[in-house]
Formats: C-alpha cells, structure tokens, sequence
C-alpha cells in the first residue's frame, strides 16, 4: 500500500514563504507599511474578501484601502510572502464576524464551502489566517492570571500584559488522526447520523494527552467499530482549521473483521469492497478531503481504473 501520496493534500503545500525571523523585528509593521508592495488580507471575525467573477478567489487589498490604512499594529498579523510580496492578515475590529456581508469590492465569506473553489494557494493562505484568527480570539487573556494579552512578533505570539506573569502564548494546533482500516481486500467505513444518506468516511479522532498517534489510531478504531489493528503506516497530513486541526492520514491493517461499536459515535460501520466503492455505494466524500486520498491510495493499489475516473 503506498505510504506517500502522489500530490498534496488541500491546504497543504509551500504556497507561502513564512520567513519566521522577520516577525523578530520590532519595526515588522513600519516596513511592511513602507513597502508598496504589501498585500493585505482583510477578515471579518473568521469570514475573508472574496469575489466570484470570473472565478472565486481572495480579496488582496492595498495600504491606501481607508479600512487599512487606518489599521493598528494590534490588528495586524505578518504572514509571510505570497507570491513574492509581503502578506498582512488585517483582522477588522467591528465584530466577531458576519460571514455573507457585501463589500464594495466583494463579500466576507468563509473558507469551509469555498475551499474547493478556490485557488489551492489561496485556500493554503485563508487556512493559515483562518487558524491563527481562531487561536487569538481564544487567548485574549492570559489562562494564569486573566490579565488582557497583547500581541507581539508581528502578531504570531501573545505575551501577558502583567509583567508579574509574563507568560507567552504560541499558536495551538490539535493533532487529530484519521485512518482508512483495510483487511486487504475491504475498507472499513463508518457513518455519522448527521450526514447525507449514503455517506460513509474514513475513522477518525482527536489524539489525547500522553498518547502516541499510532497509539491513538489503534484506540479510536477499537472505541467507534471494535476491530483490532496490527500494522500501522503514515500517509500524509492536512490542516483543518475547522476550528484547529492537523489531520494526520494512515492506513492500517485488521487483526479481525467483527464490527461492535461501543461508544456510539457512529451510526453505523461497515467493510466495503473496492467493487461497492467503484459502483458508488457508498458515497466517500469529497476529493479534496484527506479521506479520499485515503481511500483512492488503497483502491488504486488493486483495481485497473484510478478511482477519480470511476467516480
């Protein structure tokens, strides 16, 4: 089965040189306010400019725009260079967020339903921004002592503002595993009653505390369908920052085939063919997912069309 996939996963990818150590200088929004160049990324709570016409892509505004060029260092983020220029996240100050509101040159939306849309560089940039305006909204103040924080190295730290605390807060990601479980010959799919008749995906779930990820592979396959795993290999990983997520991909290989769900999480577990999956039951979810890439490493290694032509 391969390990590696062949192209990488949405939201993945060098589609921004980050350049970490600019964030060290003091000056970083002077500079960036300086140079012509700067491309700005306007938000609005977790929603970002976008238009549709001719295609949807992202908003890039310029520091003459009046909702940037009176914007504070406080609301600023440096992301790095995007296509050769410097790149500002300009997190608005007027709400937590109003996702479908008109601008005059485009709309505030959110990432989730234009991810397939968009540019995969410019779906790579909105994740990042996405993440990291999720992770100061949640640190406004300091968990120790509840002092307000304040941000610093160019937006990408928030530091206490109680000099008798000074403790730093870094951005946080939560590692979580999904894994396609095969017997060789069938996959292991399970269902959410929440979903679309038909749809079955790949397991998945949160890595806990003192916890290896193969150790949390084996424990979440084992809690949400019973089957035991022997032989676990790394895929790929994605960011999903729905809200904080860093999916890391697997396959595994079953000790044993009976199905008991234990902790009810699912609606329903079952193994599928590559025959079944070919014929379009059950539905697998989107290409762009993590899942996909998956189950079209594990289908393409035994069946003579690739799955994206058969589905």
């Amino acid at each position: 089965m391969p390990n590696q996939p062949k192209s990488l996963n949405l939201f993945a990818g060098p589609y921004l040189d980050r350049n970490a150590w600019e964030r060290e200088d003091v000056a970083w929004f002077e500079a960036a306010r300086r140079d012509h160049g700067t491309r700005y990324l306007l938000a609005r709570g977790t929603a970002h400019l976008v238009v549709h016409e001719p295609s949807p892509h992202v908003v890039f505004l310029g520091g003459d725009d009046p909702r940037i060029a009176f914007a504070q260092e406080r609301q600023s983020i440096l992301l790095g260079w995007f296509e050769g220029a410097r790149c500002v996240l300009v997190e608005e100050e007027t709400g937590t967020g109003d996702a479908g509101a008109t601008a005059p040159d485009g709309r505030f939306e959110e990432l989730r339903p234009l991810s397939a849309e968009l540019p995969e560089r410019e779906a790579g940039l909105l994740a990042y921004a996405r993440a990291l305006t999720i992770w100061r909204m949640r640190h406004r103040y300091c968990g120790s002592c509840g002092s307000p924080t304040r941000p610093t190295r160019a937006g990408h730290v928030l530091a206490c503002s109680n000099r008798a605390c000074g403790q730093e807060m870094f951005p946080r990601i939560d590692p979580a595993i999904i894994v396609l479980v095969t017997d060789g010959e069938r996959a292991l799919l399970g269902r959410q009653a929440s979903w679309p008749a038909g749809r079955y995906s790949t397991i998945a779930g949160f890595v806990e505390p003192g916890e290896s990820v193969e150790d949390a592979v084996a424990r979440e396959v084992a809690e949400e369908t019973g089957v035991a795993v022997g032989e676990i290999s790394y895929h790929s990983s994605q960011p999903w920052p729905f809200p904080s997520s860093l999916m890391l991909g697997f396959h595994a290989r079953a000790t044993h085939s009976a199905i008991t769900r234990h902790d009810g999480e699912l609606e329903d577990a079952q193994w599928f063919t590559r025959a079944e999956i070919a014929s379009g039951h059950p539905k697998v979810g989107a290409r762009s997912s993590i899942s996909w890439r998956l189950i079209e490493a594990w289908f393409n290694a035994g069946w003579p069309a690739p799955l994206a032509q058969v589905r």
